[in-house]
Formats: C-alpha cells, structure tokens, sequence
C-alpha cells in the first residue's frame, strides 16, 4: 500500500484548508479510497453563507484525485482531470458539520475512474461527483 499519510490533511493543497476540508483516513481495499470532513469556512460562501457550487468541485476532485493515488503503487500517480460530472442535491452552509469520501470505481492503465461524495452528517447526499483521471505510470526498468 501506497504511504499517504503526508497529504492527509489538505492534501498537499493550501485550497482545501482554507476551504475548511480535511482528509483523515485512506486505504487500497478493494481499491483506492479516502475519507475526510468538511466545515466549510467563510471563503467557501457566498455573501449569504451558502457553500457555492464550484467550491464542492474543488473538494469532489480533490477527494476523488487522493483516492486514486491512494490505490496505485509505487512512483505512479494521477496526471490530470480529464472529465468531471458534479450534482448538487441541498444546500450546504457556512459551519455544517460534512463529510466526504473519494473511491476509485475502475483504475486502466491509462485512465483511472472515481466517485466523490459530500454528506451532512445524518448522512444526507449534499454533492456527488464522477471523474476520469489521465494517469502517470512508471515504467518498469528494462532488463
């Protein structure tokens, strides 16, 4: 298993902090996944306090980018979003109490694909997303 216990946190990402996000917990069964909370913060609002929409993506995405790295080995690694499907079901606010999760649903050698989910504590679906992520392979040396 992948060691990635340096990006939990923001996941190497100053973004994520300041949004109020937080991964905690990774693992590679079945496959790559993450989980984390969300206090989304000032910044992540609208002047009204609601968590405005593109503020869910970065989270989704990030979720969804650290799940997949967590689920490759060695020195491979995501490269790129290649596409990336958000739903938006309530509304979230400055200071609710979320969580996330990130897991890889297939991983080819090219392009790896993944799910996202943001979920009020009751456990109440807040976003969703789904992605296609262009990957990084090391190649083996030659013999």
């Amino acid at each position: 298993m992948k060691d990635m216990d340096r990006w939990l946190g923001d996941g190497g990402m100053a973004i994520i902090g300041a949004i109020g996000g937080s991964f905690e917990a990774y693992g590679h069964e079945p496959r790559g996944w993450v989980t984390g909370t969300w206090r989304p913060t000032d910044l992540a609002c609208n002047p009204h306090g609601f968590v405005q929409a593109g503020v869910h993506s970065i989270l989704l995405d990030g979720a969804m980018n650290f799940a997949i790295n967590a689920g490759l080995s060695g020195r491979d690694r995501t490269r790129a979003t290649l596409d990336m499907r958000c739903e938006y079901m309530r509304m979230a606010r400055v200071g609710d109490d979320l969580s996330l999760r990130g897991e890889v649903v297939r991983l080819t050698r090219q392009v790896a694909y993944a799910d996202a989910t943001v979920a009020t504590a009751d456990g109440e679906l807040v976003s969703r997303a789904s992605a296609v992520f262009l990957l990084h392979r090391e190649e083996p040396p030659k013999a």
